[in-house]
């Protein structure tokens, strides 16, 4: 991958050893296209990832959604309720859309992600320390019409409220984060035939903010470290895993940008031409794109007033607008302000 060369001169050796420690933090920023508000339209950049992923984009996307469905982002958000027990489905222009959809039996709902226009892949934790999956469709004015199970998606191992899921474009590779203990395994496993491949560390640290772009799934990685006797996150670093190589150590991921100070959620463009980051400092919430070798701020996307921290960043279906949820309850999405007090994950 020698695209990634000029970026991993920007870290000093590989923070995935358990050795090494990052260089300053990064304040180059991206000019983007953005709506008003804290919506986002996501544009260009500077490639960071393998030429390769674009040609294998093409080989696993299926059939080409229509031009409105790639462009226009949907009015709805589907949010998983902070008990678990239920789905509920949020219209932007107010109110909500059908009845709350039930957990399985013995089960509770930990993640949602958006898929094609009107359909959700939802993830669920049971106690036998199964992570299942199901698509949820909506119909068009946002009520659920469907839930169907994926069998052959199912994956072993321990969800914990760290846990993060990503869905990539064509809606067939799922990339979902167990732990063991504080040691972490990011699992991508296709939904159609139930191929699956995993990467593991010995290290401790939380895998958070997935996102793709072609076959890189990139992620967050944010090492543990024990302070005055409690675990704490010591820096946060974007990293990227090409997922068409074999299973193995979370080693074979590459550093892309190490986020600068109050920055710990970000995600990959599905161009894989620059990463967005949410930072939050002296109250208020901040939008930034950011590229390897840019050393100085170009533009910032958008600003929030919030007392908060950002718990959810993530792309809607179209891969052009943004999602975010704040810890203080509030979630933004297309220019709509939302109480999401009762949300612990949610998509759009």
């Amino acid at each position: 991958m020698d695209d990634w060369t000029g970026a991993e001169r920007l870290v000093r050796g590989n923070p995935m050893d358990g050795r090494s420690r990052i260089g300053s933090a990064w304040k180059g920023l991206l000019p983007v296209g953005v709506a008003a508000g804290m919506a986002l339209v996501i544009g260009g950049g500077v490639d960071v990832v393998h030429n390769r992923q674009r040609a294998s984009s093409k080989k696993h996307e299926a059939e080409p959604a229509s031009k409105s469905e790639q462009t226009s982002s949907s009015r709805f958000v589907v949010g998983v309720r902070d008990t678990g027990t239920a789905l509920v489905v949020r219209d932007l222009r107010g109110g909500t859309a059908g009845l709350p959809v039930a957990a399985p039996p013995g089960s509770r709902y930990q993640r949602v992600s958006s898929g094609r226009a009107g359909t959700f892949t939802v993830s669920s934790y049971s106690p036998s320390r199964e992570v299942v999956f199901q698509r949820l469709k909506l119909d068009e004015d946002g009520r659920p019409s469907a839930l169907q199970p994926l069998p052959k998606a199912t994956l072993a191992g321990v969800s914990t409220a760290y846990s993060d899921q990503a869905v990539s474009p064509d809606g067939d590779r799922i990339a979902y984060v167990t732990y063991r203990g504080t040691r972490s395994r990011v699992d991508v496993v296709s939904a159609r035939t139930g191929a699956r491949k995993s990467w593991t560390t010995r290290l401790p640290a939380h895998v958070g903010s997935l996102s793709w772009a072609g076959d890189t799934l990139a992620f967050v990685w944010s090492p543990l470290r024990r302070v005055d006797g409690k675990v704490t996150e010591a820096r946060h670093q974007v990293r990227a895993l090409d997922t068409s190589g074999p299973s193995g150590d979370l080693k074979a991921s590459k550093p892309v940008l190490n986020l600068p100070r109050g920055a710990s959620h970000a995600v990959l463009t599905r161009d894989g031409r620059q990463v967005i980051a949410a930072l939050a400092d002296r109250g208020q919430i901040t939008l930034q794109a950011f590229t390897p070798g840019a050393r100085r701020p170009t533009k910032t996307i958008a600003r929030q007033p919030s007392k908060g921290r950002v718990s959810v960043l993530d792309t809607d279906h179209t891969g052009r607008h943004l999602l975010i949820s704040f810890t203080d309850g509030r979630l933004f999405a297309d220019r709509s302000l939302m109480d999401a007090r009762d949300l612990t994950d949610a998509a759009w």
